[in-house]
């Protein structure tokens, strides 16, 4: 195959040369880039001589397509994007793309991945493209998006060196933006803004709760044990589906499933700390997977630390977090009928109560009616001006 260059709007897409290694290796110092992709650490002068190099024998061999993206016009290498993979048999290719940390926040990675689309579709004739990032990597996958990629989902144990999941989406002919259109996910939209949240570590967050200042943060190696003893008291197991044999496994998976939680952007798993900053509870925010205003709560308090105020205090400070940050509308809050602790937790809350949901829960097998309240985003601002 043989190499092209493509200028659009305001890039040039080039085949590599040799004397491009040395802003190659200045770029793949960074960071970020070495996180997400695949790369010998440190990253030496040789391996971007190899890279280089490989990339022209791709061309050569039909086996790929890369390109160096460049600024039209000063020449100033930006990023890098291309097709991994040709496959003739079926008109298919996978897209990489990265961008220097000098030249972020400028919307290079979008441009280029709309223009090495299109040049793929009407010049090679493909029929689909395919993308792939580790989850957590939000600053791709809003790339994707904003080129027209429709994520697909997720896939389990993709990169055992990279992470337990990875998300994969595709690209058909129509639906590449036109060159200027902003296209979906673009600035301002909660996409955008909610990428911006979780493509960043896990903030720490404060209530008060009477004297006693609390902290929710990430869960902790430390705090396992204490989420053992919580998880084998007897209200815990009579209220909630935890394991019944809660063991030293569990904790560790619930530990992990919390982690992938937040790099997937779908829930905040928080540990709630009271002033020594011991484990003194849990509660979750899950974002709902069909409607991106919607989200729904749960917790549950360390025996030693019930009837002092904290899930009350914690479940204000997580929801207004949701409300302001998230920009999510309604917080739903669901609870087994009879278990009164959890209603007055809610009610202490601002939630209201809205009625009794019949066989709404599954318990351990067995479907309970449950007790349904919501908290809006509008009973936040009555809140704050009443």
């Amino acid at each position: 195959m043989e190499p092209v260059e493509i200028n659009e709007a305001g890039l040039v897409l080039r085949p590599w040369h040799a004397e491009d290694a040395d802003a190659l290796h200045r770029a793949f110092q960074d960071p970020d880039i070495q996180r997400w992709t695949s790369m010998p650490l440190p990253y030496l002068p040789e391996h971007a001589r190899t890279f280089v190099a490989k990339r022209a024998r791709q061309w050569q061999e039909g086996t790929g397509a890369p390109f160096l993206v460049c600024d039209a016009a000063t020449g100033e290498m930006l990023g890098g994007c291309g097709l991994n993979t040709i496959d003739r048999t079926h008109e298919l290719s996978e897209i990489g793309y990265w961008t220097a940390p000098w030249a972020r926040g400028r919307g290079v990675a979008v441009r280029a991945v709309r223009a090495v689309a299109r040049w793929s579709f009407t010049e090679l004739k493909l029929r689909r493209l395919a993308w792939g990032a580790q989850v957590g990597n939000h600053a791709s996958r809003l790339v994707a998006l904003r080129a027209g990629f429709r994520i697909e989902g997720r896939l389990r144990s993709a990169d055992p060196a990279g992470g337990s999941y990875e998300w994969f989406g595709s690209l058909l002919p129509g639906d590449v933006p036109a060159p200027g259109e902003v296209g979906p996910a673009g600035p301002g939209t909660l996409e955008a803004r909610r990428a911006a949240v979780f493509g960043r570590p896990q903030p720490t967050l404060f209530a008060t709760a009477g004297e006693h200042e609390l902290r929710l943060r990430p869960l902790e190696e430390r705090d396992l044990d204490a989420v053992i003893s919580t998880c084998q008291d007897p209200e815990t197991l009579r209220w909630t589906t935890v394991p019944e044999r809660y063991d030293r496994s569990a904790a560790e998976s619930f530990r992990t499933h919390c982690r992938d939680n937040w790099a997937s952007g779908t829930a905040a798993s928080y540990v709630i700390a009271d002033g020594r900053d011991h484990y003194a509870g849990s509660i979750d925010l899950r974002l709902s997977p069909t409607d991106p205003l919607l989200a729904d709560v749960g917790f549950m308090a360390a025996p030693r630390v019930r009837g002092r105020g904290y899930l009350p205090a914690a479940l204000a400070a997580l929801t207004t977090w949701g409300f302001t940050t998230l920009g999510l509308a309604r917080v739903e809050w669901r609870s087994h009928v009879g278990n009164v602790a959890s209603r007055r937790v809610a009610e202490k809350a601002g939630f209201t109560i809205e009625g009794t949901a019949r066989g709404a829960l599954n318990h351990r097998g067995q479907r309970v009616d449950a007790w349904v309240g919501a908290l809006l985003a509008e009973d936040l601002t009555r809140q704050v001006t009443a």
